[in-house]
């Protein structure tokens, strides 16, 4: 399933409307280069989530907690040397805990994460405003995230 965005304002309505949606235990993963627009559907997201915290890139800290209608972690697994990590941050507690999981550079540790899960790809196009959005949904939960999100 695939989205085409005409700019920031359509990655902020995207992301708002996916923040709105989200229920406890879901785990969005953000793919896409660097400068793609990760950290900027992140915000979106937290605002759709009610945050009213700043959300940066958790880059150096890899997870970032805020708190909004549900808690919301997001994890930047772009540094990490291994998956092995991951667990010792204690991940299993927040994938299967009372919040919401989003998780930018997913893609570098694919195959320690949860079967069921929304998989979103980010892709830059030749306009510098426009992306394209890929949606890939893990399980009948996110088929209908995505669906909603096509909508």
């Amino acid at each position: 399933m695939k989205i085409k965005l005409n700019g920031i304002e359509d990655t902020y309505k995207l992301g708002k409307k996916l923040g709105e949606l989200v229920e406890p235990g879901d785990i969005i993963c953000l793919n896409g280069d660097l400068g793609a627009g990760k950290t900027t559907l992140s915000k979106s997201i937290g605002l759709g989530m009610g945050v009213a915290d700043y959300i940066t890139s958790p880059t150096f800290a890899i997870i970032n907690e805020y708190d909004g209608r549900l808690p919301l972690y997001h994890f930047d697994v772009y540094r990490l040397n291994n998956g092995d990590e991951l667990f010792d941050l204690g991940v299993e507690d927040y994938f299967y805990g009372k919040g919401v999981c989003l998780i930018e550079w997913a893609e570098n540790i694919e195959e320690f994460l949860p079967e069921n899960r929304l998989e979103v790809w980010i892709y830059t196009l030749p306009d510098p405003y426009e992306r394209e959005i890929e949606l890939i949904p893990y399980g009948a939960r996110n088929e209908f995230l995505a669906k909603e999100l096509i909508k």
